[in-house]
């Protein structure tokens, strides 16, 4: 991997309209310098990929797969409608509009019903701090610290965050070609008078449309970037089916087909390498652990319960940023120095 660009940051005491900058005094800390610069790679676009009929893409398979290769747990297609996945269902995805993470709150619904709580349909987004047990839900690691939601958390008080010295959020935007969140602008400029440094994800439909048709939809609704210094470069959510199969009946070669469409396309409109958030299980499985994009592309990387973002997928050395954990909503640090984080809202 080529030698990371150094990144600086400096944040005066007036935002560039005027305003009193609202970045809490834990941004001062000095932390450690962890490597995050990407490194040009040409990817040719690939032919598009076949579209799916229904929302959010998913497939339209009549046959149970398991997720992870061991006893099927999908709710699949009757007919050609499409529906939620038993696994799904129980998080409490509502079937066209899946929030980042979604499959990696098991943990948390685990220990929820070992402590007789109720079960809400949106477990993961609306349960007290006080109904976690683990030992690591306590656990806030080194770097600065954000925060990522959906319209699941509707109008967010953005303070709340600020004062627990949370300095940058990331807000969904779409998924698939069909979703727009109907929160997002509210979210999204509530980040921004909060003084926080935000950006926007789309929740990738690798069965669905082209990846390049999914990247002009979401830079169209939200996804776009500008060297402005508090905009943070769009993110790739791509991660389990809540829908169907794991790899959403796509191929490993057309998966990184489909991603490169996806990362090409969004650097043609905005001249910036889009973020991929994955899990490694993921990446794995249905990219066949592929490097293409670790010279390219910052990575996201989700991991819970433990103090470590764990292996990474094959050629990233380090994760940009790292979703830890979902107490009570999601947890995110970019594990380097603020001036860095800076640097990533600010230069091509």
């Amino acid at each position: 991997m080529p030698a990371p660009q150094p990144h600086t940051r400096t944040r005066s005491a007036r935002t560039a309209s005027g305003r009193p900058d609202a970045t809490p005094s834990a941004l001062r800390r000095s932390l450690p310098v962890l490597a995050l610069g990407v490194a040009g790679l040409g990817l040719a676009l690939p032919t598009a990929l076949p579209a799916s009929a229904a929302p959010g893409g998913p497939g339209t398979s009549t046959a149970p797969v398991a997720s992870d290769g061991a006893t099927a747990k999908e709710t699949t297609a009757i007919g050609s409608t499409p529906r939620l996945t038993t696994e799904a269902r129980e998080a409490g995805v509502e079937f066209g509009n899946a929030p980042m993470g979604w499959r990696q709150r098991g943990t948390e619904r685990a220990e929820l019903a070992a402590l007789n709580q109720p079960k809400s349909p949106l477990l993961r987004y609306g349960a007290s701090a006080a109904a976690r047990s683990s030992s690591t839900s306590s656990f806030v690691p080194k770097g600065v610290l954000g925060v990522d939601v959906s319209s699941y958390q509707r109008d967010i008080k953005w303070s709340t965050w600020t004062k627990k010295d949370r300095d940058f959020a990331y807000i969904k935007a779409t998924e698939g070609t069909s979703y727009k969140n109907p929160y997002f602008k509210t979210q999204y400029n509530g980040a921004t008078k909060a003084g926080l440094i935000r950006g926007a994800y789309h929740f990738a439909s690798p069965s669905g449309k082209a990846g390049y048709l999914q990247a002009r939809y979401f830079v169209k609704n939200g996804g776009g970037w500008s060297a402005d210094g508090k905009t943070l470069p769009g993110v790739l959510d791509i991660e389990y089916n809540p829908y169907g199969k794991t790899c959403y009946g796509v191929s490993k070669k057309n998966m990184v087909k489909w991603i490169s469409s996806f990362t090409k396309e969004y650097k043609k409109l905005t001249r910036k390498d889009a973020v991929i958030y994955t899990t490694t299980d993921w990446w794995t499985q249905c990219t066949g652990n592929s490097s293409a994009f670790a010279t390219t592309n910052p990575l996201w990387i989700a991991r819970y319960g433990t103090t470590k973002p764990g292996t990474l997928p094959k050629g990233w050395k380090v994760a940009t940023f790292w979703q830890y954990g979902v107490n009570p909503i999601d947890q995110d640090v970019f594990p380097s120095k603020p001036d860095r984080l800076k640097v990533l809202a600010t230069k091509i």
